[in-house]
């Protein structure tokens, strides 16, 4: 099937949403032998079934499921098309549809991408999160304008798709008020035996820390481990541990989670990148939250 043909594809999309041809039928006012006929075609074109009749109705088969499914989102879209069209809504450039990577806490993905909202034109946001590689399948079939992450594309990966550094944050050992001042004394040593919440060893910040803990000697009691950097702190907010965290955050950590900084993990940097489609950033808000990140953003 070299070209899709829309008109059969709407038919098939009415009579999926209404479950009969006589009801597709009034309301498309065309005549129920010529949506048959449509249907045929496009099954034709197809090579399988779209429909299996079940009673006095139509259920979709296997295929139809999967044909309904993009049939969805085309015509939503051409619905989103001619809606600003007639109302004169601002540019398609004016959405921005951002993967977030599930290791960055959702503080510094904020602070990232707030610039676009302060724009004359502000993006509309529309984000997702998931693995870099997913997000990666993403971007590679036009899903997504940017993905925001704590490392770059993999090398050797077969996915067209470029690296822009925004920055980066020196990471610090937070504590909840209560246990603040114990720990803060004699840092670093302070940390041996301490009960720690630490992001899952599959993370690169997990793997500095790792790293930082045998060069100062220290062997803290891990308590937990997480993929999701907003949940650890609930946890450390709720007095069950330390926890690290960007410093271009401090402020809202310790305002929201209740914590103290204790000490800074010498020589430990969380790097985000900007992962774009192409070499030039061309999308208008995401030229301004790099523009932005590199000036005040991050530190």
């Amino acid at each position: 099937m070299r070209h899709l043909n829309y008109n059969h594809l709407l038919y098939f999309w009415t009579v999926a949403r209404e479950g009969s041809i006589a009801r597709a039928s009034e309301l498309l006012h065309i005549t129920p032998q010529t949506i048959s006929g449509q249907l045929k075609l496009l099954e034709g074109d197809v090579g399988e079934a779209l429909f299996v009749r079940q009673g006095r109705g139509l259920a979709l088969s296997e295929t139809g499921r999967l044909v309904q499914q993009y049939a969805d989102e085309i015509f939503s879209l051409g619905t989103e098309l001619a809606q600003r069209i007639r109302d004169k809504e601002p540019s398609l450039s004016s959405q921005l549809h951002v993967g977030i990577v599930d290791s960055i806490p959702k503080l510094v993905a904020c602070q990232i991408l707030q610039p676009a909202l302060e724009l004359d034109e502000p993006a509309r946001l529309d984000c997702q999160e998931g693995s870099l590689e997913r997000l990666l399948a993403e971007i590679s079939v036009h899903h997504l304008d940017v993905i925001l992450s704590d490392r770059p594309v993999p090398a050797g990966l077969n996915v067209k798709a470029y690296n822009h550094r925004l920055g980066d944050s020196e990471i610090d050992f937070f504590a909840p008020k209560s246990i603040a001042t114990k720990y803060k004394k004699r840092f670093p040593e302070s940390l041996h035996g301490a009960p720690m919440l630490l992001p899952r060893s599959n993370s690169v910040l997990r793997r500095n820390l790792d790293d930082y803990f045998e060069k100062n000697n220290v062997a803290p009691k891990i308590i937990g481990e997480f993929d999701d950097s907003a949940l650890l702190k609930i946890f450390g907010d709720a007095g069950i541990g330390l926890f690290p965290a960007p410093r271009a955050i401090a402020d809202e950590v310790t305002r929201m989670y209740r914590a103290r900084c204790i000490g800074n993990a010498a020589g430990v940097t969380e790097t985000y990148y900007a992962i774009s489609p192409e070499r030039k950033l061309k999308h208008p808000a995401v030229a301004h939250i790099n523009q932005v990140a590199h000036e005040s953003v991050l530190v």
